[in-house]
C-alpha cells in the first residue's frame, strides 16, 4: 500500500488523465480507508496498467481533527505526507480540460460546489439508501451494510485476493470494527455481510489486532481533543443554525468544561472564532464520562450581544420539552454564561430546536444588527415578556451553513434505537454515539440499582 501510495503522487506530476477515488466530504475512516483500497484495488488489477489516485476529500490543514484517521495512519504506518487531499488536487481544472474520471466511493450525491464534476462520474460504490433524484447515471452498486469498507474488502476477496497485503487488510478490518460498533449484536449495526467479511480477513491474516483492542484504541482516539487548538476543538463537530444573517455556531467538546474553561487564551479564542466565521453567538456543548462511567453534560454560551445571550440562557433554563435541568456554574468573563446539564438525555440534536426558538424570539424582540454587540441594558423581565409573546413555536431554518459548512460531524456508527435498515443507514456523528452510550450507562445503572434492591 505505501509503495502504491508513493506512485499516486508521481502521478500527479504528469500530464495525463487521472481517475480518481473520491470519499465523501466528511473524509471519516470510513470513506478514507474505502478510498484508499479501492483506488488500490482498481490500480492492481486494471489491464491498462492505469494508476487510479484516492483522493481524501478535505484540506490537509482538516485531518487533525479526525483524530481516529490520524492514529490509525500511525498505527498501520503509512505517513500522512504521501497521501493526497482535495487541496491539492484540481479536480474542477481536470474535468474541464477533459483528463478527469471519477470514482465516489462512501457517497454517491456531490454538494453544489462539485456539480460541474457530474459528467466525469463513471462509477459509484456506497452503502447509503440511493437519492433518486440525485444518483448519478452510471454504474451505481449500493448494499445497506455497516461500513462501506465491508463492500470494498468483498471486492478485493472475490476479484484479486492475492493482491491484498497485511497493511490494506488491517486497514479495513479496523474501519469494520469500529463502524460496526464492534461486531455487538445488541447494537444491531453490524450485517451478515458486516460480520463475513470481518472474519475472512481474521483468517487470511491470524495477526491482525483483536477486536475489542482496536475498538477501544479507535473509539478512544476519535473523542481525544489533546493537541488540538481551541478553533479546531470546536470545529471537530459543529453545527450551525441562522436567521436574518444572525449566525449560532454549536460546537460538541468531548472534555470537561472546567479544563475547557482554563485553556490559555480560551477568551481570545472564542472571540477570534466568532469574529472569523462571522458567528453571533457560540454554544459549547461539553460531554464526557465521569470516574463512574457516567455521562456528564455541560454548557457554555458565548456571546458579546447581551440581548441574545439573555434570550439564549433564558429559553434553555425555561425549556420543559425537553428539560435540561441547568444549574449555572460561576466564571468571570461577562460573555460567557455556564451551565452543568442534569438531564444528561439532552443532546445536541434535542438542543438546536431550542436554539431556533431562542432566534425567533430574539428576532421577535428587537431590531439589533447583526454583528454588533448589544450595550443597552437588557432586563430580565422584558426577556421574560418576550418569551411569552413568542412562545414556544419553532421556526424553519436550521441548516448547515453552505458558506462556511463545519467541517463535517463523523458519519461513524448508526446507533439507533430501532432496525437499523427501516430507513437505512444514516449519518451520525460523534455526538450521536455519545448519546446512545449515555443510554447504555444509564440503563444499566437502572438495571444494577434495581439488582441490588
Amino acid at each position: 500500500m505505501e509503495d502504491y501510495l508513493q506512485g499516486c503522487r508521481a502521478a500527479l506530476q504528469e500530464s495525463r488523465h487521472l481517475h480518481v477515488v473520491l470519499g465523501n466530504e466528511a473524509c471519516d475512516l470510513d470513506s478514507m480507508v474505502s478510498a484508499l483500497a479501492l483506488a488500490f484495488y482498481l490500480t492492481k488489477t486494471n489491464e491498462a496498467e492505469e494508476v487510479f489516485i484516492p483522493v481524501l476529500n478535505i484540506k490537509r490543514s482538516e485531518l487533525p481533527l479526525r483524530g481516529d484517521n490520524v492514529f490509525f495512519l500511525q498505527k498501520i504506518q503509512i505517513p500522512e505526507t504521501i497521501l493526497i487531499f482535495r487541496d491539492e488536487i484540481d479536480l474542477h481544472a481536470l474535468h474541464q480540460a477533459g483528463q478527469l474520471t471519477l470514482i465516489l466511493v462512501d457517497h454517491h450525491v456531490l454538494p453544489k460546489s462539485d456539480a460541474a464534476l457530474e459528467e466525469a462520474i463513471v462509477e459509484v460504490l456506497d452503502h447509503r439508501p440511493i437519492e433518486q433524484k440525485h444518483c448519478p447515471l452510471c454504474h451505481v452498486s449500493v448494499e445497506l451494510v455497516g461500513s462501506c469498507a465491508t463492500l470494498v474488502a468483498e471486492r478485493i476477496l472475490q476479484g484479486a485476493p492475492e493482491i491484498l497485503d497485511r497493511q490494506t487488510a488491517a486497514l479495513l478490518h479496523g474501519t469494520i470494527i469500529l463502524d460496526c460498533v464492534n461486531m455487538d449484536i445488541k447494537i444491531g449495526k453490524a450485517t451478515p455481510k458486516d460480520s463475513e467479511y470481518v472474519e475472512k480477513l481474521e483468517a487470511l491474516f491470524p495477526d491482525l489486532p483483536k477486536r475489542n483492542d482496536i475498538f477501544d484504541s479507535l473509539q478512544k482516539a476519535k473523542f481525544d481533543v489533546s493537541g488540538l487548538t481551541t478553533e479546531q476543538i470546536l470545529r471537530k463537530d459543529q453545527k450551525t443554525i441562522h436567521r436574518q444573517g444572525t449566525k449560532v455556531a454549536i460546537s460538541a467538546v468531548y472534555m470537561d468544561l472546567e479544563a475547557f474553561l482554563q485553556r490559555p487564551n480560551l477568551f481570545a479564542d472564542l472571540s477570534a472564532f466568532c469574529q472569523a466565521h462571522s458567528y453571533d453567538a457560540l454554544v459549547a456543548m461539553t460531554i464526557f464520562f465521569n470516574a463512574h462511567n457516567e455521562p456528564v453534560r455541560q454548557l457554555a454560551i458565548f456571546c458579546p450581544h447581551v440581548a441574545l445571550r439573555m434570550m439564549i440562557c433564558e429559553v434553555l433554563e425555561r425549556s420543559h420539552s425537553p428539560p435540561l435541568k441547568l444549574t449555572p456554574v460561576p466564571n468571570t468573563h461577562p460573555n460567557l454564561q455556564a451551565y452543568l446539564q442534569g438531564n444528561t438525555q439532552v443532546s445536541r440534536k434535542k438542543l438546536l430546536p431550542l436554539l431556533q426558538e431562542a432566534l425567533s424570539t430574539y428576532f421577535d424582540s428587537t431590531n439589533i444588527p447583526s454583528g454588533q454587540p448589544e450595550t443597552v441594558g437588557v432586563s430580565r423581565e422584558q426577556v421574560d415578556k418576550d418569551l411569552d409573546r413568542a412562545g414556544h413555536a419553532l421556526i424553519s431554518g436550521l441548516s448547515q451553513d453552505e458558506e462556511d459548512p463545519p467541517l463535517p460531524p463523523t458519519p461513524m456508527n448508526s446507533l439507533v434505537d430501532e432496525c437499523p435498515l427501516d430507513q437505512g443507514l444514516p449519518k451520525l456523528s460523534a455526538e450521536a454515539v455519545f448519546e446512545k452510550c449515555s443510554q447504555i450507562s444509564l440503563s444499566q445503572s437502572t438495571t444494577a440499582s434495581l439488582s441490588n434492591k
